[in-house]
């Protein structure tokens, strides 16, 4: 089989040791600044991102031993290059797996039908979690923080507020019971959490309600959070 040009047709996705090291390599020649790179190196990596389609064809390169020089420019490989192969491999695969809608705020419901549409009208895979406040009650404002934060963590969950003053039951929400927090998945309660700040400390964090979240095994796993690029900014050692 003659084989080079078909080779180069194959897709970029590989299964496999061999076929994700052909991947990376690939990856790093398509990402390298060619107008800086040194011709030599430009070569080697040519070679490396498609190794058997011009060996082939020349058993001199086949026998000859690398030397010091490439051997060290191969191990020169950069990190970062590493990093942004592993991160584009990541985003790939959690957008293949990533189903349903997307959040990364919290909406304020400002009526009862617009409480009960965000409950019943949502994917039936999505969990809504709904707080419950009033300003003049004190945590809830400290809540709204929290959720804001952890809605920018589970983009799959929808985090909602809403007054106490304009749900429609304002009676069935006194003083006593906000800030009320209540979880929801396909229009099915699964939580009900009334004055649920009496299950932290006075001062509480995103961590504290997404922890006690997680004990109730209400939270899904967190989503992928790509590699944040202010860590090549400062350089990562």
């Amino acid at each position: 089989m003659s084989g080079s040009a078909d080779e180069e047709e194959l897709p970029a996705t590989h299964t496999g040791p061999k076929g994700v090291i052909h991947d990376w390599r690939k990856f790093k020649l398509e990402s390298e600044d060619h107008e800086s790179m040194p011709q030599k190196r430009r070569e080697l990596l040519r070679q490396m991102s498609n190794p058997r389609s011009n060996n082939e064809d020349d058993p001199e390169r086949v026998n000859r031993k690398m030397s010091v020089q490439e051997y060290e420019m191969i191990k020169e490989e950069d990190e970062q290059s590493l990093k942004k192969y592993r991160k584009q491999c990541m985003q790939e695969m959690h957008e293949r797996l990533s189903f349903g809608p997307k959040f990364d705020s919290v909406f304020e419901l400002e009526s009862g039908e617009a409480f009960l549409e965000a409950i019943e009208m949502e994917h039936r895979l999505t969990l809504v979690i709904v707080h419950i406040y009033d300003d003049d009650i004190n945590g809830c404002e400290a809540l709204n923080n929290c959720l804001t934060c952890l809605a920018a963590e589970y983009c799959s969950v929808k985090f909602c507020r809403i007054r106490a003053s304009v749900t429609g039951a304002k009676e069935r929400f006194s003083e006593d019971v906000l800030p009320t927090l209540l979880v929801y998945k396909g229009g099915e309660m699964l939580g009900n959490f009334v004055c649920i700040t009496k299950h932290f400390n006075e001062e509480f964090f995103a961590t504290d309600v997404e922890n006690f979240l997680n004990d109730y095994g209400l939270l899904p796993e967190k989503e992928f959070a790509a590699c944040p690029d202010d860590e090549e900014e400062h350089g990562v050692e």
